[in-house]
Formats: structure tokens, sequence, C-alpha cells
């Protein structure tokens, strides 16, 4: 599967990283360009109703996570989504050790996604993460963070797969970013059909007067008005 004639992992390198990793340091979340074509987006949407390919179904009602519905891949992810987060992690891995170094904490996080993979399951954290989410009107999400475990990687994508203001209304990406001794803030992000929202896991470096310090973020999607609103979420750490 391509993008305009080129490779999904082509797409991801011609991003403006550098772009991309003022935008997390500025507001913890940050859009790419287009990465997969509508006609792409639609045969990956499609991908959910073949069951075969998911190793669980969660109905966000019935856990009071919101309401809508995702699944959760097998580890044999099909090729467009291996390919986008295989060439996604390299990106993001320095961002990941530099927000690390900047709090003190340990990084990690090897080159090798397979590697860092492998450490999640040395540790517990076997299960698939990555994950097809469908919401119809009056869906939402509920603010979270996609913590499985101790292995974490700090940063996430999401893409969207249907066009906002065409295929769907409302449904817009929400993140909330505890502040130290401040209000809390919110960002609502349009997510863009074909594109990728980069965001932060848990948290994010933010400066402080005595340095830096961690500013928890929660992300979720605001009440879908009326259609059908499909993403694509790719985690960089296994499940427990």
């Amino acid at each position: 599967m391509t993008t305009t004639a080129r490779p999904l992992a082509a797409a991801v390198d011609a991003a403006d990283w550098a772009a991309i990793a003022t935008e997390l340091d500025t507001h913890g979340c940050a859009l790419t360009p287009r990465l997969i074509d509508p006609a792409s987006c639609r045969r990956i949407a499609e991908l959910y109703d073949d069951v075969t390919l998911f190793r669980s179904t969660v109905d966000m009602a019935r856990h009071r996570f919101g309401s809508g519905q995702y699944r959760y891949f097998t580890h044999e992810l099909p090729h467009p989504v291996a390919e986008l987060r295989s060439a996604l992690y390299p990106h993001l891995l320095g961002v990941a050790r530099d927000w690390a170094d900047r709090l003190g904490r340990p990084a990690p996080w090897p080159d090798s996604l397979e590697e860092w993979l492998g450490r999640c399951h040395a540790a517990g954290q076997a299960k698939s993460a990555q994950i097809l989410l469908r919401y119809e009107a009056g869906d939402w999400n509920a603010l979270h963070r996609d913590l499985f475990g101790d292995m974490v990687f700090p940063l996430q994508v999401v893409i969207g797969l249907d066009e906002q203001g065409v295929d769907y209304t409302g449904g817009e990406f929400l993140l909330v970013e505890q502040r130290p001794r401040a209000q809390s803030r919110g960002t609502s992000t349009v997510l863009k059909q074909g594109h990728g929202l980069v965001f932060t896991t848990r948290d994010r470096p933010v400066r402080s007067a005595r340095g830096w310090s961690a500013g928890p973020v929660r992300h979720g999607v605001s009440t879908v008005r009326s259609g059908l609103r499909r993403s694509l979420g790719l985690v960089f750490h296994d499940a427990a």
C-alpha cells in the first residue's frame, strides 16, 4: 500500500521532524503531513470488520471509558500498520530521549523497535496495543492515558481515517495538561484524514522555577455530532 506512489515509510521520513519536535515541546502534540492517501485510509478503516485481525474488542460505554468501540490488533499486524509503526519509531526516539534527559529519567529505549518490544515482553507486557477506533454519532472518549505497565514509550500517534466535515462532525482530539501550580490547559485538534497526530503518552517536560517538571497529560475525543469517525492508534509499547 502506498501514498501518492511513495511507500508509507518514505512519507514518514519526508515529514519535517524538527518542526514536529518543536510543536511537541510547545503543545504536547503535533500534526504530521499526510501519510496515507484517502483510498488507503478507507482500506485500513475497513479492516475493522475482519475480526480475525484482532485479539479483543472494547465497548467503551461498558467500561465507562466514554462511548464507542475499539479493537486491539493481534501481533500479526497488517502491512501498512506495521510499516507506519516501524517508520515512526526512530523519528520519535530522539524526542523521547531528549525529554527523559530534561526530566532526569532513564531512557531505556534502544535504537530498534523490535528490541524495545522484546524488553516489554520480558517484563510481562506481551499483548499488542495497536488499535482501530470507531465512533458513531453521540460517541466520545474519556480523558485518559495509555499506560499498560512499567515499560512506557512517551509518545504515540493517532491517524485519522475519515474526513471531518464530510464523513463526520465534532470528534475533535482533546489534550488536557496539568501544569505545575497553575490551572489545567486544554488543546483541541481536528484530526485530518491521512494525517498523524503525535502526542505525549503520559506527560512532557515543562519549564518551572526550579528547572524542568513533568506536566501530566491526558487525551480523549470530544462528542461526535454526526457521521462515522474512525482512526488508527499506534502505541510504541505493548500491554500487560
